[in-house]
């Protein structure tokens, strides 16, 4: 029996991101402190099995069509191939990765055997200085390795993400832009979301989609790019006539609530019908107390029923999630 991941206001959820682990390798000043965070018990964690198992209800019995691992860093995850392997065979569905690309160059070809489609990449400069200023590593070096085995191994299109940062980064959009096109990566900056797990986020701090573009028109010409968005996040823009494009994805200034398609899972086995949901509906227990997959699947059907109409960034009431972004998964 098949059902649909409907919310109350027509959406459906055909898209699920699974997050595979709350740890990472990087300290992004953005998203956690610099010693880090209570990683999750080892006990809380989805296994393997359990992950495919869900993984499996979403797609046979939910409709869903693309499967995205993030974390976390999800390469962190030794079991990372198998699923991904495991979630390719179910056919039928895209599978990609969102990662740092720490690791990435000894893991890209295996992961494209296994049959993953593509990756997106974690990056806000290609200066080493500021690198490490944002991530607290020094580590530039191996996520353009990364990044080019992922190209070299058919991981496309690769896709970086950038967040901009007033004061660190902001004046480095163009010189980004212009590394992106020359390596042949396509590259979406993200406003930076209230996810930090210090809860610091300040709404006249960070770098807003217009003031993104403005930074961008120093350098390029951009005119809005003619394809359909659909439900994509990032509005597209052609470079200098194209064919490159470019992205803002204005999360906080410019929601695309009403076009979500998303579902997000957690590494414990939790339901988010919304980044920003303020609540979470329970799969793991049930999974573990043996509940056979019809049920889970009317679980998972049911937590689609609470979701709200935006995340409501831009109300006085608004509240951060518990969770920082690093274990929701993005």
């Amino acid at each position: 029996m098949t059902h649909a991941l409907e919310d109350r206001f027509g959406r459906v959820a055909t898209d699920l991101r699974v997050s595979l682990t709350d740890r990472c390798n990087l300290r992004c000043s953005y998203c956690m402190p610099a010693e880090g965070l209570d990683w999750m018990p080892t006990e809380q964690t989805l296994t393997d099995d359990e992950v495919v198992r869900l993984v499996t209800i979403g797609v046979q019995r939910l409709g869903v069509t693309e499967v995205r691992f993030t974390g976390g860093e999800p390469l962190l995850r030794r079991g990372l191939p198998d699923i991904v392997r495991r979630t390719h065979e179910l056919g039928g569905v895209e599978t990609s990765l969102t990662t740092n690309a720490l690791g990435l160059a000894r893991t890209a070809s295996t992961l494209a055997a296994a049959g993953l489609d593509r990756v997106n990449v974690s990056l806000d400069t290609v200066r080493a200085d500021t690198f490490a200023t944002i991530t607290r590593r020094e580590r530039l070096h191996d996520v353009i390795a990364g990044l080019e085995a992922a190209r070299d191994a058919g991981l496309g299109p690769v896709k970086i993400n950038a967040v901009l940062l007033r004061g660190v980064n902001d004046d480095q959009a163009g010189e980004l832009l212009r590394w992106c096109i020359t390596e042949g990566y396509h590259l979406r900056f993200i406003e930076q979301m209230p996810l930090d797990a210090q809860h610091g986020w300040s709404r006249t701090e960070m770098v807003t989609a217009d003031e993104i573009l403005e930074h961008l028109e120093r350098d390029f010409e951009l005119s809005p790019a003619e394809e359909p968005r659909g439900s994509a996040p990032a509005e597209l823009f052609r470079v200098d006539g194209g064919p490159a494009t470019v992205g803002v994805i204005a999360s906080v200034t410019r929601p695309f609530c009403g076009d979500c398609d998303r579902v997000r899972l957690t590494a414990d086995g939790q339901v988010r019908n919304c980044l920003f949901a303020r609540s979470e509906s329970d799969l793991r227990t049930a999974l573990r107390g043996g509940a056979d997959d019809e049920e889970i699947a009317a679980r998972w059907v049911v937590a689609m029923q609470g979701k709200l109409a935006g995340h409501g960034i831009d109300d006085p009431s608004f509240l951060q999630p518990t969770r920082p972004m690093s274990a929701i998964g993005g």
